[in-house]
């Protein structure tokens, strides 16, 4: 990262923080107790007890959040300065129970179909700090091409994203920010977090860079903007790639009125190296550095670029169905009817662009006497454009608007919570190069509209069980016919106050088929297809006790008329049934100082050949973690290592941006481990990472996830984390 670009970033975030008001120290306490001590006279540190408002289901478990630096709980100055004090307005909004205003900061991600919010606790601790790769904190993690900032899908099938919506960009999802995962605040204190870590020599480095500031106007109302930059310099040619995000995000949410807008760009630009041209390149070690080993378009010179802009605002009014008194800071008690309404527009766009050029296989072929004979291929096929060049552009828009309302019957955590109905509207307009309009040298504009309805009902028995169902259907327009049905149900037991949680979620979904599936015209892939509409039913099941670490979960998915891409790139379906089960297990140990953490993936599916997945997968982490100083230094020193068998692991096609199926090479069976050392000192964490630490030791040399796409080689990696508030 150049210092030009350090110092724009630095005094891009100065200026957002100028033209925000400035914060407050707020001591958040349950609304209703104090009103009830201000009307009795008491002091506001008299009689606070939490519990009164416990808000949405499952806050309340929030397991993990308490305890955790910048998180606490603050208490009022009881100091008798014989100044009269005024007392501080409390944090009115149904959205948050008793338990999560009690906290110092949070965060929450925004619902995108109902009028509801997600909240996580803020990552402050040692936990997942040494697993800088965004892709692999996940479960067992994704399937990566390699670097920092590239290509990536997890390894269980049923985390990947199933919508249709630019599926081009799909496999940058970790690096992403999106509607649903965009980040709003609450801070007591303004709260600043920095991150930068950096490995490998200035030619070949990585760099992930990261600032996010949030500040709350007033209790009910926060501002925040955040900044990563993530990519690498690459350690294999022409393997440069740079992803950077910037959200600007508002939330006020009151008693009555609730409003959450943020505008979001995605920025991706990536060089495409195609590949090594054989396995041998890497697992022979035959060139002693990584930049040497030779690539299927490296000399193409092969680029892709995305761009994404989008913009999202949600707002809901409460109109009480029971009389409201000076007293009741907060309608989870109370029924009410909210009305809302939500706009959503989002812009995608992917250039790609390469030059003709061929690559040797040094190995291609076999003489007789079982030497090696070179042979020369060329990368694509088809050049049905420009036999020289490529320059292929697309983009895909999105303009959705939606009404809803929300009856809440009787109070937020009761059977029957919410009963919830809607509709809405969705105009796509999907630009491409089209065969009738390349003589007049424009994009073909093509517009679907789609109407849809939706509704869910959920509900909570005390803190014993929780429960949802809904339903969205499409009766008209481009995806008309279009259905998904779900339901869920939770159930939680408590042994010494300890909880053992059973949960079990169900979709059955008829949906059609993605747009480009259908319709692309480029240089070097043309389709115009008619698929029927994809069928999917998926059950899951999931036990967890959390005062011992122990995570067990069952995917079990039935899928007819599969959409894939065949071994030629080209979208294909199939017209069966196929079984996909999964099964997740997640145990830590932990015995005195060492932590033992294991999780471990397994798959079955019926047709490896259109869904192809490693039967194990496993991510082991072996660490000892002290304190060096009692609540000062904290230090962890181990390994974590990944694993999954052998199988015939997706390509990935730069001209397309999706990974396709193939039956010519098997990846896998090879341990990748890594040695850290991290630290918490304070409110700042570092990282020392030697990453791939078994390289050229043990293993059979093949270090790919991808087909032919290695793994970064053995590096060093330096990062630090520093939060500031007050």
């Amino acid at each position: 990262m150049s210092m030009s670009l350090m110092r724009n970033i630095v005094l891009g975030i100065a200026f957002a923080v100028a033209v925000m008001l400035p914060g407050v120290s707020y001591a958040q306490f349950d609304a209703a107790s104090l009103a009830r001590n201000q009307r009795n006279g008491q002091g506001v540190n008299q009689g606070m007890g939490f519990g009164a408002n416990q808000g949405l289901a499952g806050q309340s478990d929030m397991m993990g959040m308490e305890g955790q630096e910048g998180m606490e709980g603050e208490v009022a100055d009881s100091t008798d300065t014989g100044r009269k004090k005024r007392p501080r307005r409390p944090l009115e909004s149904y959205y948050f129970s008793d338990t999560v205003r009690a906290l110092r900061n949070w965060k929450w991600h925004v619902d995108r179909d109902y009028n509801r919010v997600n909240i996580e606790p803020l990552d402050t601790t040692l936990q997942d700090w040494r697993i800088d790769y965004v892709f692999y904190r996940k479960g067992v993690g994704d399937m990566a091409l390699g670097g920092l900032g590239q290509s990536s899908q997890p390894i269980n099938w049923f985390e990947r994203r199933q919508d249709k919506d630019f599926t081009f960009a799909r496999s940058y999802d970790a690096y992403t920010v999106r509607l649903d995962n965009v980040p709003f605040y609450n801070a007591k204190t303004p709260l600043t977090n920095a991150t930068y870590l950096e490995s490998g020599q200035k030619r070949y480095r990585e760099e992930h860079f990261e600032l996010v500031h949030s500040q709350n106007i007033n209790p009910s109302t926060s501002a925040n903007v955040s900044f990563k930059s993530r990519g690498t310099m690459g350690q294999y040619d022409w393997q440069r790639t740079r992803n950077s995000v910037v959200s600007l995000a508002v939330a006020h949410t009151g008693k009555r009125y609730s409003l959450h807008a943020a505008y979001m760009h995605n920025n991706i630009s990536a060089r495409e190296n195609g590949g090594a041209v054989g396995k041998w390149a890497v697992a022979d070690t035959v060139f002693e550095m990584p930049s040497g080993v030779p690539m299927r378009l490296a000399s193409s010179q092969a680029e892709n670029k995305y761009r994404n802009n989008g913009v999202f605002v949600k707002q809901a009014y409460a109109i009480p169905l029971q009389r409201v008194t000076e007293y009741d800071f907060s309608l989870a008690d109370l029924s009410a009817v909210y009305i809302g309404h939500q706009f959503e527009y989002n812009r995608w766009s992917k250039c790609y662009s390469d030059i003709r050029a061929t690559y040797t296989n040094q190995r291609g072929e076999h003489d007789a006497d079982g030497g090696y004979i070179p042979t020369e291929h060329s990368y694509y096929e088809d050049w049905f454009i420009n036999p020289t060049t490529t320059r292929d552009s697309i983009s895909e828009t999105i303009i959705s608007n939606r009404v809803f309302v929300q009856l809440q019957p009787w109070k937020r955590d009761g059977a029957i919570s919410t009963i919830d109905g809607g509709i809405g509207v969705d105009l796509h307009t999907y630009s491409y190069l089209n065969l009738k309009d390349y003589p007049r040298g424009r994009l073909t504009r093509d517009k679907r509209t789609s109407w849809y309805v939706y509704g869910s009902t959920g509900g909570m028995i005390k803190r014993y069980a929780n429960w949802g169902a809904d339903v969205k259907f499409y009766p008209s327009g481009y995806r008309g016919g279009d259905l998904s049905v779900g339901g869920n149900i939770t159930l939680r037991a408590f042994i010494n106050e300890r909880p053992l949680i059973l949960s079990g979620k169900f979709r059955q979904e008829l949906r059609t088929p993605g747009y480009w599936q259908e319709n692309l015209f480029s240089n070097h892939y043309v389709w115009f297809n008619s698929f029927n509409k994809e069928s999917e039913t998926r059950f899951e099941v999931n036990f967890s006790v959390p005062s011992i670490a122990l995570e067990l979960g069952v995917w079990q998915g039935v899928l007819n008329n599969t959409i894939y891409y065949g071994a030629d790139s080209r979208p294909q379906q199939h017209s069966g049934t196929i079984s996909l089960t999964s099964l997740y297990a997640r145990k830590d140990f932990r015995i005195a100082g060492f932590h033992l953490d294991h999780r471990a993936l397994v798959q079955i599916t019926s047709n490896e050949s259109v869904l192809p997945v490693p039967t194990f997968s496993a991510f082991l982490s072996y660490y000892y973690e002290f304190w060096v100083k009692r609540d000062v230094l904290r230090v962890q020193i181990g390994f974590d290592g990944r694993y999954n068998t052998s199988y015939y692991a997706q390509g990935y096609n730069p001209a397309l941006s999706v990974f396709y199926n193939q039956r010519e090479v098997k990846v896998g069976n090879y341990p990748y481990i890594d040695a850290f050392v991290a630290a918490k000192w304070k409110r700042m964490r570092i990282l020392l990472k030697y990453q791939h630490v078994n390289m050229n030791l043990f293993g059979n040399g093949e270090y790919f996830q991808a087909a032919l796409y290695p793994l970064n080689p053995r590096m060093f990696k330096l990062g630090i984390s520093w939060s500031w508030y007050d």
